[in-house]
């Protein structure tokens, strides 16, 4: 289920986003504020983001260049065309002016989502001495090898696709059953631990910390 993120300050808007979205199949979370925003991009990284311009406290335009690597459909009511090329040459992927028909956002949405999706997958990440081989479906840690579950190369795979960033148990169970649907809600953990475990043994450091109440993420200390 694709993830989408609403940054917008009227409830009503919001709640008709809302409602359409899911409606959609889409799994939504909300934000009233810039700073609101940040907060929760700070902890979770969503497949899209609809971001209004006027907010409390930061506005869209201060939000935009804090957003990376996550595509961002402005959806605003102000029209001016020097605003709008401004805010795509700074990185927003689409901009929207309300009011707006329904049947356009959602097939905005669709094709953005749809880029994101053919981009070719980095077969390489490394986080310190660990790499993931993504081709290989193989973790080593300088040159030994980690022998990992198809679960838990999924858990590593999303956490080395986010540094730093802490991945809610929701999101990771959401990301992870497109290729791993054996993992669920009670049995997440002992897949982590046992991650943890085996990265532990082969490098003599552990890698992943639990956020207590929230989630994991790869240690950056």
């Amino acid at each position: 289920m694709k993830h989408i993120f609403v940054i917008d300050d009227d409830i009503h808007i919001g709640n008709m986003l809302e409602e359409i979205l899911v409606k959609e199949g889409y799994h939504v979370s909300r934000a009233y504020s810039g700073t609101e925003a940040l907060l929760f991009l700070s902890a979770t990284r969503p497949d899209l983001v609809l971001l209004d311009l006027m907010l409390p406290g930061l506005n869209g335009e201060k939000i935009l260049p804090q957003i990376q690597d996550i595509p961002v459909i402005i959806v605003s009511a102000k029209a001016d065309a020097d605003n709008k090329a401004d805010l795509l040459f700074e990185g927003a992927a689409d901009y929207i002016t309300k009011p707006f028909h329904t049947k356009e956002l959602l097939a905005r949405i669709a094709v953005q989502l749809r880029r994101t999706a053919a981009l070719p997958e980095v077969p390489l990440l490394t986080f310190g001495e660990l790499t993931l081989h993504i081709d290989l479906h193989s973790a080593s840690i300088g040159a030994e090898e980690i022998r990992l579950t198809p679960t838990e190369f999924a858990i590593l795979k999303l956490l080395m696709q986010n540094p730093g960033r802490v991945i809610t148990k929701s999101v990771l169970l959401d990301r992870i059953g497109e290729d791993t649907p054996d993992c669920t809600e009670s049995s997440l953990k002992t897949h982590v631990s046992n991650l943890r475990r085996k990265l532990r043994e082969a490098g003599g450091t552990d890698f992943i910390e639990s956020v207590w109440g929230i989630g994991f993420r790869l240690r950056t200390e």
